[in-house]
């Protein structure tokens, strides 16, 4: 299977203590979206049900993989967002959700082996639910591997932390993934991972789907508000109408360059008319909002005071 590059050193090491027959009971995935944890944990997944796997890889043809890719093998359990009573899907997983897990790896595997179940995102457990995979982690049932993904960790109580083995996946180095995304044939690979904040697999999908165009939208909506120009109401509805989140990522980037370039005393791209300090202060606030997004509040209403802030 292809692998990413900079997932080598953790492949190799996890191999290894499956060599030792040393491996832990649970996996803590984690680290910024776009870096391949998902590809690593199916890689990893395959490889452990695989009958003649070859360096923890899957070998493709057995039955067991045969299964797997079909998605019907019955010792592997996806878990995620399920559905409430009246068909919306929920936007975080519960209680009885890791109940029913518990239930289903306190029994023994259909094919004698491993049994896999995957909790992705991982952090989007409520409290409840995460109380309740701690008894599954404290008591695994024998050839029973539980792998938690998440892109913001912190999110998980420490109690659940603890109790995984956490492999946590970091952005390479920037000549590193410079030169994968040219072998991947990205357009403007430098830029896309200046827009993606070094994350290479960010970059790959952002240069797909233009959102480098959506970049220089959003310098352009800030430093037309910074000079009068434009109201605050029409740029929040063209954000709120595509990709706000990442539209709100690169603005934080544009004020981050405002404040290099006042270092360098030359004028910011956004020539705006706040000090230094005040524009900290918005930056703090463009992250907020950012967060905020996920939660209940109206985006239009907070993108709205974000940017009658600025100028």
């Amino acid at each position: 299977m292809n692998q990413l590059p900079w997932h080598a050193e953790h492949w190799a090491r996890l191999q290894a203590r499956r060599q030792r027959d040393a491996l832990p009971h649970a996996l803590l995935l984690c680290g910024a979206a776009g870096l391949g944890k998902r590809a690593f944990a199916e890689r990893f997944m395959q490889g452990l049900l695989c009958k003649a796997p070859a360096g923890g890889d899957p070998c493709g043809h057995c039955r067991s993989c045969l299964l797997v890719a079909a998605g019907t093998h019955p010792d592997v359990i996806s878990l995620s967002f399920g559905l409430r009573k009246d068909g919306v899907q929920r936007s975080e997983i519960v209680v009885d959700q890791i109940r029913e897990l518990s239930a289903r790896l306190a029994m023994s595997s259909q094919f004698g082996g491993w049994q896999v179940a995957t909790i992705d995102p991982a952090d989007a457990m409520n409290p409840a639910a995460a109380n309740a995979l701690l008894k599954t982690l404290e008591e695994p049932s024998a050839q029973t591997m539980l792998l938690l993904l998440a892109d913001a960790p912190w999110r998980l109580p420490q109690t659940i932390r603890s109790r995984c083995q956490r492999i946590e996946f970091h952005l390479p180095a920037a000549v590193d993934a410079l030169a994968w995304l040219q072998a991947e044939g990205v357009r403007d690979a430098a830029a896309a991972l200046t827009a993606a904040g070094g994350n290479p697999g960010l970059a790959r999908a952002w240069a797909l789907e233009g959102a480098l165009d959506r970049r220089l939208e959003v310098r352009k909506d800030l430093a037309a508000l910074a000079a009068g120009r434009g109201q605050p109401v029409d740029v929040v509805k063209r954000w709120l109408d595509n990709e706000p989140a990442q539209r709100l990522w690169f603005a934080a980037q544009a004020v981050a360059d405002e404040v290099k370039a006042r270092s360098g005393e030359s004028t910011g791209p956004l020539a705006s008319a706040m000090d230094v300090e005040g524009l900290g202060h918005w930056y703090s606030a463009v992250n907020r909002t950012r967060e905020s997004l996920r939660g209940p509040l109206r985006g239009d209403l907070l993108l709205l005071e974000l940017l009658a802030q600025w100028r």
